[in-house]
């Protein structure tokens, strides 16, 4: 069984999410060859030959391709599928993106967010918010996959020594899609999917200025990036980027401390399988407490200053 992976990446760098994808295409069984699709990214195809477990890579360039649009980049994976039996992706907003296209195109069916490889015909997906774990089994000839990064280890860097093999990229026609330009969010902290350390706040923080003024800095001193629940980005208080839970991003860091956030089901579904959760809430009886390793019951106004300042 072959398996094409389609990189997640910046044209200079691979994204840690391509790595951990990896790692689910390699439990596939057979070669993992991965496609790094974009303009000048001659870097990334590199990074990609050097993951331990890489057969090879297929360097693709094209102007249709220098900004990862969904509709090219799907074109060229459906030119280049014949020879693979699966096709597989993180499940970010990018594979999102992409994926559910080429299924499409080539009619067959999606599995999504897969946690878990039990065969290369069977898969264990989350649903009903993480409440429940589903085992789905393909009878398609071509299984198409979109993984859920928090769920698999990255595989190792610098291990691997593939072969990078130029693909024409004739195939990658925009459809009718145009970029018309990117408004992005320059973060000095890490990223919330890869951080070690995360620091969430919610709706308890009652403004922007106090999430900011209160959270900022103890993600700071611990090195940590920054998340938000729903309640708290719905209001205003922080950017959409920062949402985690099941509309948002699933984190699965070392450390994951979630302040004035009550622990609805939605917002668990995207950080209970942090290694240890801190729980800092003024309501004794919140549900996040169920789930929290460490719990501090108490106001965050109080209580994040006296942590900052202990730490």
């Amino acid at each position: 069984m072959t398996t094409l992976l389609i990189a997640e990446h910046d044209n200079a760098t691979l994204k840690d999410a391509t790595a951990r994808a990896l790692t689910a295409a390699l439990a596939l069984g057979g070669d993992v060859h991965v496609l790094v699709a974009g303009k000048d990214c001659a870097p990334a195809a590199d990074a990609a030959a050097r993951l331990a477990g890489v057969a090879k890579v297929l360097h693709a360039e094209g102007d249709a391709l220098a900004h990862q649009l969904a509709e090219p980049l799907a074109a060229l994976a459906v030119a280049l599928a014949p020879p693979y039996e699966a096709i597989v992706a993180p499940a970010t907003s990018g594979g999102k993106n992409v994926l559910p296209r080429v299924a499409a195109l080539l009619d067959v069916m999606q599995v999504s967010d897969v946690t878990a490889i039990l065969s290369p015909d069977t898969f264990e997906r989350p649903i009903y918010a993480g409440n429940a774990i589903e085992t789905v089994q393909s009878a398609d000839a071509k299984k198409v996959l979109t993984v859920r990064t928090s769920a698999f280890k990255p595989a190792a860097d610098g291990g691997g020594s593939a072969p990078v093999e130029t693909v024409d990229a004739a195939a990658a026609v925009a459809g009718g899609a145009a970029f018309v330009g990117a408004e992005l969010v320059r973060l000095e902290r890490p990223e919330l999917t890869s951080a070690r350390i995360v620091v969430s706040g919610g709706r308890a923080f009652q403004s922007a200025e106090n999430f900011r003024k209160y959270l900022e800095p103890l993600a700071d001193k611990l090195g940590a990036a920054v998340g938000a629940s729903r309640a708290a980005v719905d209001a205003g208080y922080a950017p959409n980027d920062y949402q985690v839970g099941q509309t948002g991003k699933v984190v699965a860091p070392d450390l994951y401390i979630a302040c004035g956030i009550s622990g609805a089901i939605q917002h668990l579904a995207g950080m209970k399988d942090a290694k240890v959760i801190v729980a800092i809430n003024k309501d004794p009886d919140a549900p996040i407490f169920q789930v929290a390793d460490y719990g501090l019951v108490g106001d965050v106004f109080e209580l994040l200053p006296e942590l900052e300042k202990a730490l």
